[in-house]
C-alpha cells in the first residue's frame, strides 16, 4: 500500500522490507461463487486432484494461493501450496489447526498432498472482499473511523483467539488481513506464525516483514526475550494508523524504505502526530495504546478489546461502514 518496494531478503534473514506474503485479489463482483464448505473435513476427504484451478490469488513467502473449484459441488476455495522445502509449512499447518474455530481467523477446510512430491496444500476457506491491503488501494481512499473501528474490534479478536492457543502471527498487516463482502474480517497467511511451547518462550526477531516489526524484533539486545503477543499488537497499531492515513504511516511520504530507514523510524523516532480533526480523541488513544515502543508498557488484546474506541462503537454502523467500504472498492 504504501512502502513501493520489491520484496528481497536480506541475507540469511527471513524478512522482507513491505510487500504483503500474499496479496488477495479481488473475485470478479459479476460472479456468485458457491461458499466454501462450512465444515471442517478431514484430511483424506478431499484430494489435489478435485479440484479445477480458476485464478492465481497471489505469490508469498514459501507458497503459491489460488482460487479453485471443487470438481463435483462447485463450492470455491482458496488453495495454498507450500512448497517443498518450506521450513514454515510445518509451523503454518499446526497453527491452523490450533486456530480452527475462530470466525476471525481464515479456516482451514483440509490439508492434502500437492502434485509435486513434497508439496503440501491448505485448502481454505475463500474471503470474497480480499485483503484490506487491496480494499484500500481499490477505493484510492482512507478508511473511516467506523470501518476502522470494526477492523480493529474484529482483528483483537482474532489475536485473543490465537494468543489463548498459544499462537502468535508475528505478521499482521493489512495485507494480512481479509474481510468478506458481509464485513467480517479474518486474519490469514501463517507463514511465520509460532506455536509456543511453554510460558515465557520467545520468537527469533528477524522474521516477517520490517515495515510492522515491533522494536524489541529489530532490537534484541537492549530488550532481550520479548512478549511475542506484544508485537502482534504493534504490528495492528501499524495497520490501524496506515489505514487511517492512507499511506504508510511511520516514514515520511513518498520517502524510500530500508532496513536503517525503518529501524530508525520504528526503534527511535517519535510517532507522527496526527492533524486537528483526522482523527478523534478515542482513535488517537487507541494507536498510541497500541504503539508504545516499551512493549511493557504497550496494552494487551485484552485491555484493547476494552479500549473505548472499539467497545462504545456502534456496531451496526460500524459493519454497515465496512461493507459498504468492500463493496465500493
Amino acid at each position: 500500500m504504501a512502502l513501493t518496494v520489491r520484496e528481497r531478503r536480506l541475507p540469511q534473514l527471513h524478512i522482507s522490507l513491505d510487500v504483503p506474503s500474499c496479496t488477495f485479489r479481488h473475485p470478479n463482483p459479476n460472479t456468485q461463487p458457491a461458499a466454501s464448505t462450512s465444515a471442517s473435513r478431514a484430511s483424506g476427504e478431499f484430494r489435489f486432484s478435485d479440484f479445477d484451478r480458476l485464478d492465481l490469488l497471489g505469490r508469498g513467502n514459501g507458497g503459491t494461493v489460488y482460487k479453485v473449484a471443487h470438481r463435483r459441488t462447485s463450492a470455491l476455495y482458496a488453495l495454498k501450496v507450500l512448497h517443498r522445502g518450506d521450513p514454515g509449512a510445518a509451523s503454518e499447518v499446526d497453527a491452523l489447526r490450533r486456530a480452527d474455530s475462530s470466525p476471525h481467523v481464515v479456516r482451514c477446510h483440509s490439508v492434502l498432498p500437492a502434485a509435486s512430491p513434497g508439496d503440501v496444500a491448505l485448502l481454505l476457506e475463500l474471503v470474497d472482499g480480499g485483503s484490506l491491503d487491496a480494499v484500500a488501494a481499490r477505493g484510492g481512499a482512507a478508511f473511516p473511523e467506523a470501518a476502522l473501528a470494526e477492523v480493529a474490534a474484529q482483528a483483537l479478536a482474532g489475536l485473543a483467539h490465537l494468543h489463548a492457543r498459544s499462537v502468535v502471527h508475528r505478521d499482521v498487516k493489512p495485507a494480512n488481513l481479509l474481510v468478506s463482502a458481509d464485513g467480517e474480517v479474518k486474519i490469514a497467511d501463517f507463514g511465520i506464525a509460532k506455536v509456543l511451547s511453554r510460558a515465557g518462550d520467545h520468537c527469533a526477531a528477524y522474521e516477517g516483514t520490517a515495515a510492522y516489526m515491533s522494536p524489541e524484533r529489530f532490537d534484541t539486545e537492549r530488550h532481550g526475550h520479548a512478549d511475542p503477543c506484544a508485537a502482534d499488537v504493534w504490528s495492528l497499531g501499524v495497520t490501524v494508523l496506515e489505514l487511517l492515513m492512507g499511506r504508510y504511516p511511520l516514514l515520511p511520504a513518498g520517502q524510500k524504505p530500508s532496513w536503517a530507514a525503518l529501524m530508525c523510524a520504528i526503534c527511535f523516532v517519535e510517532l507522527p502526530s496526527l492533524p486537528d480533526g483526522a482523527a478523534s480523541p478515542e482513535l488517537r488513544a487507541f494507536v498510541a495504546a497500541c504503539l508504545q515502543k516499551d512493549y511493557t508498557k504497550r496494552a494487551s488484546v485484552a485491555q484493547l478489546l476494552a479500549h473505548p474506541f472499539v467497545a462504545r462503537r456502534d456496531v451496526a454502523a460500524s459493519k454497515d461502514a465496512l461493507r459498504r467500504l468492500v463493496a465500493g472498492a
